[in-house]
């Protein structure tokens, strides 16, 4: 019989989880996602093998999944007329939880892109994906 190991004890979820936008913590949040990159490639010389490497540009993706209740609150913090791509750039924190330990990320100098309302016959909730456009990231800090 094999032998089971839990390794790494109770896993980080979304219940160890907190996003903050513009001073206060999200509740009407259904997912976020972000993360960063940087554009690795080859170079080549004589021969077929590759002489070296070159490091491009840095990129960073980020978006929040939010109820419509969520986005009414955002603009009712904003003037009338006021778009949600109308507010300065802000930073999100997101803070989690694992093993006692609290881990920070702070994703740096966002604006929202889009703004906009989603719904489905049989779904009782209107829920969207909001892009943001970002600098950069400071992982745990």
């Amino acid at each position: 019989m094999a032998r089971i190991i839990n390794r790494f004890g109770t896993l980080t979820g979304w219940n160890n989880t907190t996003v903050n936008l513009l001073g206060r913590d999200l509740e009407g949040i259904e997912a976020f996602k972000y993360g960063d990159s940087e554009e690795h490639e080859v170079a080549y010389g004589a021969g077929k093998m590759p002489i070296g490497k070159t490091k491009g540009n840095y990129k960073v993706e980020a978006a929040l999944t939010l109820y419509v209740e969520e986005v009414i609150s955002l603009q009712k913090q904003l003037p009338p007329g006021f778009r949600l791509q109308d507010l300065p750039d802000f930073d999100v924190p997101v803070v989690y939880e694992y093993n006692g330990t609290v881990y920070r990320d702070l994703i740096r100098n966002c604006s929202f892109t889009d703004n906009g309302r989603e719904s489905k016959n049989g779904e009782g909730k209107m829920v969207r994906e909001y892009a943001l456009c970002c600098t950069h990231i400071d992982w745990n800090v």
